[in-house]
């Protein structure tokens, strides 16, 4: 029989609508949440879970709903995760909201009732349907106030995982989401014993304007993995004196910082599976032999969470709802708003644990595969915080960059990237990715008088430091174009040959530089040689011994349903001022930009380059998204697109949904911070 559960325990308090029970009697507790579920589950499943005699109850039915028709209502409701109550947004008073389970082919009614004090919404992330139904306030609908209650009507087009949540203010972070299991019409290719949905979240105790505020403020402020002056004496002894300088030397004056994978850490956040913080330990049944289906869902405000089961295999057979041909893994790499359905065959009586830690390595969160709820494994602990690389500033292929041993960049292992050593960065200043790197082969007459006044902190006039370098190898591209510019001094390499950079101009090859925009207030990165590779895992999963999932391991089963080529190209490249917390596309926040225009009907391609060293999970609404691979050869279809720092990746889309449509990084704080465009299909 195939059980779905997203597995709802509780610890601690009683949460309703109101104050938690003062009664400190654990079995008396237990009976009130019993009652409670079994009145219709109007309370959180949530608790004190820090309590050594903290009751948890079997995964149970009770926050699923499924049918035709839902009710769902928006409200306040206390909890606490820390020892501190506060209040979430919650949806028929769960956290987090009931799963939706609908069938493909039939026609839903969700009738959503607003009970807070502000205008709220719901978006079905990754459903096909008309726009007006979108849930996005001020692009396909007004939104709902207070008081009020919405009807969203449509046509279930598809199956597979996928979730909703607020598009309204941080109402995500606080809370509103849940899961959708959408059924095939037909049977299920995918078979299994029993099935969870696993939601992945983080939890921050402070107000999300606050967090928003100090972010504008000091975009580092949550950052407790600054490089210190223990860690330059453990590369001293490691690299030597003179590499370890030269390390940090080009960070400092590049004035980057070299551990910021995440915005708000750990320090801040309580990283929760299910509602349920990591000590809470929330269960999912399994007998020795049955094959358990696990529809983990990132439904983060801001967190990337890397997740593996110690001891187990993992086979991956669908992402955002969309079934791939099955690929057996160690771990994965899910970002905000990504689906994964994974496969786990459990092989005995044992507990094992569903490990899933930050991408910036400052907390995690955990879940246990186990035939009795209360047994436990061990965790493991959180891999090393090693650095970001020269392939995550967007310096070329790591296959461009034979030759160069980038082992100093690490402090901790060894990556493929290989080291920049011996080669002086002080052109970098302010975050500029210096376009000498790889450039071999360009022609930097065009800059010769041009000002770099600009340059903050610059200790060399332009040319200064060339003496002695034979340029002539650098025709063949004019870099005029780059007004503003390229604000790449040459300061600073004196005696090095240039000779040696051939390697790393080969990612340079046929590069058109005239798309790169001039850094500024909004634009404080570029990324000179954006590799376009798919089987890249990322920062902080190269080499770590572990088979890891990749985009290229993926491919969706029956291939491309639109196989047109495209009729045309939108380049857009992902900008930030990481240091004033601007984001944006093309170095416009939402408020400055126009709309994106797409032709009903249309096959185009969006390419999408990434400026900055962060990863920015793009979403575009109301369409899938068919990446493809280096070769323009399609891939895998998603409704939201990873694009990892420094890299460039395609995929084509097919307008065939007319209406205005939300098009935005899914993180939040960059969405709300400008990352975020209007697609018009007309």
């Amino acid at each position: 029989m195939d059980v779905v559960s997203t597995g709802l325990a509780i610890g601690g308090y009683v949460y309703r609508s109101g104050k938690p029970s003062a009664d400190k009697d654990v079995n008396f507790r237990r009976r009130r949440f019993v009652q409670g579920i079994a009145s219709g589950g109007v309370m959180a499943a949530l608790g004190a879970w820090s309590l050594p005699n903290a009751a948890y109850a079997a995964p149970n039915q009770q926050s699923i709903l499924e049918g035709t028709s839902f009710d769902l209502t928006i409200a306040n409701t206390l909890v606490n995760f820390t020892g501190k109550e506060r209040t979430a947004t919650t949806v028929n008073g769960l956290f987090p909201g009931p799963t939706l389970r609908m069938k493909e082919g039939t026609s839903v009614t969700i009738k959503v009732t607003n009970r807070l004090d502000e205008p709220t919404s719901i978006h079905w992330h990754g459903l096909l349907l008309p726009f007006d139904m979108d849930g996005v306030p001020g692009i396909s609908f007004p939104g709902i106030e207070p008081g009020e209650t919405f009807v969203y009507r449509f046509k279930v087009q598809q199956s597979g995982t996928y979730w909703y949540h607020s598009h309204s203010k941080f109402q995500e972070q606080t809370g509103l989401f849940g899961g959708i299991i959408i059924d095939p019409a037909g049977s299920d290719p995918i078979r299994s014993d029993r099935n969870y949905v696993l939601m992945l979240n983080d939890w921050t105790d402070q107000n999300p304007e606050w967090v928003f505020r100090r972010l504008k403020q000091e975009s580092d402020f949550f950052n407790y993995q600054m490089p210190t002056a223990g860690d330059f004496f453990r590369d001293v002894s490691t690299m030597g004196f003179s590499q370890a300088t030269q390390k940090w030397k080009m960070w400092n004056q590049m004035r980057m910082n070299p551990t910021d994978l995440g915005d708000v850490s750990g320090a801040t956040f309580t990283y929760l599976a299910n509602g349920m913080p990591p000590n809470a330990n929330w269960t999912a049944l399994a007998e020795p032999g049955q094959t358990i289906r696990l529809r983990i869902i990132n439904g983060a405000a801001t967190t990337i969470f890397d997740v593996r089961i110690p001891g187990l295999k993992m086979t991956v057979v669908s992402a955002d709802g969309q079934d791939v041909e099955p690929v057996e893994v160690d771990e994965f790499r899910i970002s905000v708003a990504e689906t994964y359905d994974v496969l786990v065959k459990m092989p005995d009586s044992r507990a094992y644990t569903i490990f899933a830690q930050s991408i910036d390595r400052s907390g995690f969160t955990r879940a246990t595969l186990a035939p009795r709820i209360g047994m436990s494994a061990p965790v493991p602990d959180m891999d090393p915080k090693t650095w970001l690389s020269m392939v995550d500033m967007g310096m070329g292929d790591m296959e461009g960059m034979a030759g160069h041993d980038m082992s100093s960049m690490s402090g901790q292992t060894k990556t493929p990237q290989g080291s920049m050593q011996g080669h002086d960065m002080s052109a970098m200043k302010g975050g500029a990715q210096t376009p000498q790197l790889g450039m071999q082969g360009h022609d930097m007459s065009a800059m010769k008088d041009h000002d770099m006044s600009s340059m903050k902190g610059s200790t060399q006039p332009p040319q200064a430091g060339m003496e002695g370098h034979d340029m002539s190898s650098m025709k063949g591209h004019d870099m005029s174009s780059m007004k503003g510019g390229a604000r790449a001094s040459q300061a600073g390499m004196q005696g090095h040959d240039m000779s040696a950079m051939k390697s790393s101009a080969q990612g340079m090859q046929g590069h058109d530089m005239s798309s790169a925009l001039p850094t500024g207030p909004s634009v404080d990165s570029r990324a000179m040689a954006p590799s376009k590779s798919l089987s890249d895992p990322g920062p902080r999963l190269r080499d770590n011994g572990r088979r890891v999932l990749t985009y290229a391991d993926l491919r969706t089963v029956g291939g491309m349903t639109d196989k047109r080529p495209p009729s045309r190209e939108i380049t857009l490249r992902l900008t930030g001022n990481m240091k004033r917390f601007i984001w944006g596309f093309d170095g416009k926040k939402f408020s400055e930009a126009e709309p994106v225009y797409f032709n009903y009907g249309e096959r185009l391609r969006i390419t999408l380059i990434n400026d900055s060293m962060m990863n920015h999970p793009i979403h575009l609404h109301g369409m899938f998204s068919d990446i493809e691979n280096e070769e323009g050869q399609f891939q895998v279809r998603k409704h939201t697109v990873n694009a990892q720092p420094g890299k460039q990746i395609s995929f084509r889309v097919t307008a065939d949904a007319p209406g205005q449509w939300a098009f935005h990084c899914h993180l939040l704080y960059h969405m709300e911070a400008g990352m975020f465009r209007m697609v018009v299909v007309r």
